[in-house]
């Protein structure tokens, strides 16, 4: 059994005119929000490394999150360019390219590709949108990443800034 955990960035800002997308920071709610999405996600997740898209709003995700959750902090976190996507094939693409030998594996991204990714893998729209800083988990039957396929996936935990007090 492999366990998926996707997230996607906080709330980011279009304030800024003149950067790119890729450059595109957090606004005050997404600073605010990734570190208690930290806090909470400690209660029931193991800390692991996080794939993270290399966009400058996820990887300030990944700092805030890391910030409300020292025990993730100490990981070994992997920025990487392939997971700056939009599309749910890139994500299956790198997912059954994953040589990570433990049995889960946390991605840190965007949408729609995280929510098209999860109802892809769930076989039915089982969300219809992952809101900034959420959090979803899905418990694969698989023994290796290689073996993901579309519809086998359950998904099992769920988190949202909004439902955090």
């Amino acid at each position: 059994m492999k366990v998926l955990h996707l997230m996607r960035h906080a709330k980011s800002s279009w304030q800024a005119a003149g950067l790119s997308d890729h450059e595109r920071e957090l606004n005050e709610r997404g600073f605010r929000d990734a570190p208690r999405m930290g806090q909470a996600l400690a209660k029931f997740v193991s800390p692991q490394p996080i794939h993270c898209s290399s966009a400058t709003r996820a990887r300030q995700t990944l700092a805030g999150l890391c910030d409300g959750w020292p025990a993730m902090a100490v990981q070994q976190h992997e920025v990487d360019d392939a997971l700056y996507t939009f599309d749910c094939q890139d994500l299956m693409i790198w997912l059954q390219g994953y040589q990570g030998d433990g049995e889960s594996c946390f991605l840190l991204g965007h949408n729609p590709g995280l929510t098209d990714f999860c109802n892809q893998l769930v076989g039915r729209r089982a969300i219809d949108n992952l809101p900034t800083a959420g959090y979803l988990q899905l418990d694969i039957p698989v023994g290796h990443w290689s073996d993901v396929t579309d519809g086998i996936a359950v998904l099992t935990e769920w988190q949202f800034p909004r439902g955090l007090p």
